[in-house]
C-alpha cells in the first residue's frame, strides 16, 4: 500500500484536512473530549419539539456550557490556558448565536462564529487582553473568511448528517427511544465541532501572517507553521 502524502501546513490547509484533522483529534482524545458533548446533547433535549423563541432562551440558558466547552476544546489541543479573560470573550462571542441560529438554520449563527469566533483561542493561546482578543479575533477571522466560514459550514454539514445517520441506527421504539438515540449521537459527535473550532485558530494564524507578516503569533503557531504539518497538541 502506497503512503498518504503529508498533510500540507496550516496555512494552505484544506478544508477537507482540517476536517480530518478534527477527526484525528478526537481520536487522540477521545476521553477527554467526550464531554464536549454535553452541551448540544443537553440543549437539543430541552429544545426538542420547542418552538423557536423557546429554543433560543434555552440555548441562551446553557450558555455556560457551550462556553466551558469551547474553552475546554481550546485547552485540549491548543494548550491555552483558561482564564477570566476568555470566558467573558467567549461569552460576549456566544451571545448573539442562538438567535442568529434560529433566525437562519445556523448560516447566520456559523458566519458570526467565523468572523470573530477565534477571539476566543486567541486571548488564551496569546493571552490578550479582553478587547484585544476581539481585535485578534476580527483579523484571524477575516485573514481567510472564506476558509473558517467554509470550515465552519463544514464542520456541521458533517456533525449533522452523522448524528442523523447515528441517531436511526440507534433508535428503537418510540419517542423515549429516538430521544436517547438523539442524545447519544449528540455526545459521541458534537464534540468536533468544538475541536474542529479550535484548530481552525491554527489555519487561520498563519493565514495572518501570510497576510501580515509584521503580526504578532504565539510561539506554538511559529513553531507549528514553520516545521510541523499540524497543531501542537497537549499529551
Amino acid at each position: 500500500m502506497r503512503d498518504l502524502p503529508p498533510p500540507l501546513p496550516p496555512k494552505t490547509r484544506t478544508i477537507g484536512q482540517l476536517i480530518a484533522e478534527t477527526i484525528r483529534a478526537d481520536g487522540t482524545h477521545f476521553w477527554r473530549a467526550l464531554p464536549l458533548g454535553l452541551p448540544l446533547a443537553v440543549a437539543d433535549q430541552l429544545s426538542v419539539r420547542e418552538h423557536i423563541p423557546a429554543q433560543m432562551v434555552i440555548f441562551w440558558i446553557c450558555t455556560p456550557l457551550f462556553v466551558a466547552g469551547y474553552l475546554w476544546a481550546c485547552r485540549i489541543v491548543l494548550g491555552g490556558r483558561v482564564s477570566v479573560t476568555a470566558a467573558a470573550v467567549a461569552i460576549l462571542v456566544w451571545l448573539p448565536f442562538p438567535a442568529l441560529r434560529a433566525i437562519s438554520l445556523n448560516l447566520l449563527g456559523v458566519a458570526w462564529l467565523a468572523f470573530i469566533g477565534l477571539a476566543v483561542p486567541a486571548a488564551m493561546v496569546e493571552g490578550l487582553r479582553f478587547r484585544q482578543a476581539l481585535e485578534r479575533g476580527r483579523r484571524l477571522g477575516t485573514a481567510d473568511y472564506v476558509h473558517a466560514l467554509g470550515s465552519l459550514a463544514a464542520l456541521v454539514f458533517v456533525v449533522g448528517i452523522a448524528a442523523n445517520t447515528l441517531s436511526a441506527l440507534l433508535h428503537t421504539q418510540g419517542d423515549n427511544g429516538q430521544r436517547v438515540a438523539v442524545f447519544l449521537s449528540d455526545v459521541v459527535l458534537s464534540p468536533l465541532l468544538f475541536l474542529g473550532g479550535a484548530l481552525l485558530y491554527v489555519d487561520q494564524a498563519a493565514r495572518a501572517v501570510m497576510s501580515a507578516p509584521d503580526a504578532a503569533l504565539h510561539s506554538s503557531v511559529d513553531a507549528d507553521t514553520a516545521g510541523r504539518t499540524d497543531p501542537q497538541v497537549e499529551s
